[in-house]
């Protein structure tokens, strides 16, 4: 899952971004609203964390800039002010939640969790494919009622399949959501990775989940390709 944070404190920022990126999630981050309305109009962000208090322009307006260009990423809202009427005009201006600072980590990433849960329909935190089973909320995986230990990106590749399961994602649907900025798109790190969780998903004589569509991407299913 790809997550945009928009806080203007440098310290702050490294200290989310590197907890996000240890829970598996792949993270970009700015420190301008402008900058932030940019990375949401050409990234599809699963969700974005965003400080009210911006050098140029306030959370509120970037928020509502989003909605006004049907940009429906969940929002969620950090502020060090705890008056209600701020919530108030927080979610009234689009965003889906609101945390106040200081925080704990775990609360936000508890409140990450129930805003990637909301869309259209919401998803059960564990996803069964055959005899593979998925916890999306403690990051446990298993096959046969055996572990398998995954890195934290080996996990994410492996988290979007399963929240698409029987849907084929392309090369450029995976690197959307699990690589960040920083990722060179000449490289074959999704082929590699691909790989990687083949192996250690589809080993010990387990039927093939995993499967290449070609041309078209990857696909978690227990149906195999025709």
């Amino acid at each position: 899952m790809r997550l945009l944070v928009v806080e203007d404190d440098p310290k702050l920022a490294r200290l989310i971004a590197r907890g996000l990126r240890e829970e598996s999630y792949a993270v970009d981050t700015c420190e301008l609203g402008k900058d932030a309305i940019a990375q949401a109009a050409v990234n599809s962000y699963d969700a974005i964390v965003l400080d009210v208090m911006l050098p140029d322009i306030n959370g509120f307006t970037v928020v509502q800039t989003l909605r006004t260009r049907d940009i429906r990423t969940p929002v969620l809202m950090l502020t060090s002010r705890d008056a209600v009427a701020d919530r108030i005009v927080g979610l009234d201006s689009g965003a889906d939640d609101y945390l106040v600072k200081p925080f704990d980590f775990g609360e936000l990433l508890a409140r990450l969790r129930a805003l990637l849960r909301r869309p259209e329909s919401l998803q059960a935190m564990q996803v069964r494919v055959a005899d593979l089973e998925i916890d999306l909320q403690s990051h446990a995986v298993s096959r046969g009622g055996t572990p398998i230990s995954l890195t934290a990106k080996e996990y994410a590749l492996l988290e979007l399949l399963a929240r698409n399961v029987g849907r084929v994602l392309s090369r450029s649907d995976i690197v959307s959501h699990v690589w960040d900025d920083n990722h060179d798109p000449f490289t074959n790190a999704v082929e590699v990775y691909v790989n990687r969780l083949r192996g250690k998903i589809d080993r010990d004589g387990h039927a093939p989940l995993i499967h290449t569509r070609r041309g078209a991407g990857y696909i978690l299913t227990d149906i195999p390709p025709a």
